[in-house]
């Protein structure tokens, strides 16, 4: 029995992880690409955190006891996604997909306990603007029915910029500013895909690698330039995964999807020159000599697993509805205050409609739980007898993310 089924794995996954886990927002699918001959999409994916702590009332994080509460930390943001295939004959494909993989977007208020907010000088808070852009060229050869091997190269673009205020990053890390420069590098994607058009199943895997960067930073106190060391490059690595989608039609009107990924956020980590050095003469002061290697300014310890799980109905030709449920590891716990999350669960609801059989429109709302989490500074892991206790800062509970999406797809 064929299923002349309208829902195909693409249509409606919204972002699986948007800012609930690290810096991975896109999820980087290639799902555009194993569509049915010559395809184009347009998404836009719009954020809305609702992200707030408290501090911890020790004398070392706090000006003014009165108000332990950060506010709101996290900025609302946009994503958007292309997607362009070529069938060029029955076994061979071309393909270009844009994401923006990685980001993030962390603003602290200026509050009156003076945590992560400078109150006398800049009168600004602790913000963090990292943003990245994904280039796919994918080539994809058949050299059996129904399976599919593909591949190419990456191009990726990352810019970034942070700003350390308040009691929480000492005197010598209040007002502490690094402007990453844009640039770009390659990388590379390979994966497998197989399917069966008679009952709608679709299964791929996806490999894509890490991508390495050198970047110039500009780093200063308050705009006083640091110059402890000889001007260097920062090493930069953003990480390798693993994509598994799989769909099939389980009735002529109803279709079960999935999405496994892996990120390898535990390599990841952001030290520059002039902070690294820094770092290693407080170090060296706080231990008399005992330690000298300093700390990292953002670093994760454990990789990201998240998972997908959904089902699509269709209610006629033309409409469709979908319902999916999603939970993600999170990065570890405690967390960094420039990414104040863990864990997560997902609930998505969304619709495709079909004004014709060759284009659709599809939408939807994701709503996440956060995960209690308490963030803490760079030397929360150092080989120092008491220093996580102490590097711990703050307690993030009861938070939560909504993102909508919108896509439109054409066949042609």
């Amino acid at each position: 029995m064929k299923f002349k089924f309208l829902i195909v794995g693409t249509i409606f996954v919204l972002p699986i992880t948007n800012v609930n886990a690290a810096l991975d927002r896109s999820g980087q699918s290639v799902l555009p690409f194993l569509e049915d001959g010559n395809y184009s999409e347009f998404g836009i994916t719009v954020v809305d955190p609702n992200i707030s702590g408290t501090v911890k009332n020790r004398s070392d994080l706090i000006e003014d006891s009165s108000d332990l509460n950060l506010g709101k930390v996290a900025n609302s943001f946009d994503l958007y996604n292309f997607a362009l295939k070529f069938q060029l004959n029955n076994y061979m494909n071309l393909g270009l997909l844009f994401d923006q993989p990685f980001g993030a977007d962390i603003n602290y208020p200026v509050r009156k306990n003076g945590s992560f907010s400078d109150n006398i000088v800049s009168h600004q808070g602790t913000s963090v603007k990292v943003e990245t852009q994904n280039l796919s060229f994918i080539l994809g050869i058949s050299p059996f029915n129904n399976f599919q091997f593909y591949g190419g190269p990456v191009y990726q673009q990352v810019k970034a910029n942070i700003e350390l205020r308040g009691k929480a990053y000492t005197d010598a890390f209040n007002g502490y500013n690094a402007k990453f420069k844009r640039d770009s590098e390659l990388g590379w994607l390979a994966g497998i895909s197989y399917q069966i058009p008679e009952i709608a199943l679709k299964a791929a895997i996806t490999y894509r690698s890490k991508i390495k960067y050198n970047i110039s930073v500009d780093e200063n106190i308050l705009g006083l330039p640091l110059n402890l060391i000889s001007e260097e490059k920062t090493k930069l690595e953003t990480p390798q995964s693993i994509n598994i989608d799989f769909q099939t039609g389980i009735s002529k009107s109803v279709l079960a999807y999935s999405n496994f990924r892996w990120v390898n956020w535990k390599n990841f980590e952001t030290r520059p020159a002039q902070f690294g050095a820094l770092s290693e003469i407080l170090t060296d002061q706080a231990t008399n000599g005992g330690y000298k290697n300093g700390f990292k300014l953002d670093s994760y310890e454990k990789d990201q697993y998240s998972a997908t799980v959904g089902l699509g109905y269709e209610l006629n030709k033309k409409w469709s509805l979908f319902s999916d449920l999603s939970v993600d590891s999170g990065t570890g716990n405690p967390a960094s205050p420039l990414g104040p999350v863990n864990k997560s669960w997902g609930l998505g609801l969304g619709f495709k409609y079909n004004p014709n059989s060759n284009y659709f429109i599809s939408g939807g709302v994701r709503y996440f739980w956060l995960n209690d989490t308490t963030t803490q500074d760079g030397t929360y892991y150092l080989p120092i007898e008491g220093v996580q206790k102490n590097s711990e800062q703050a307690d993030f509970k009861d938070n939560n993310v909504i993102s909508y999406a919108l896509k439109i797809g054409y066949q042609f």
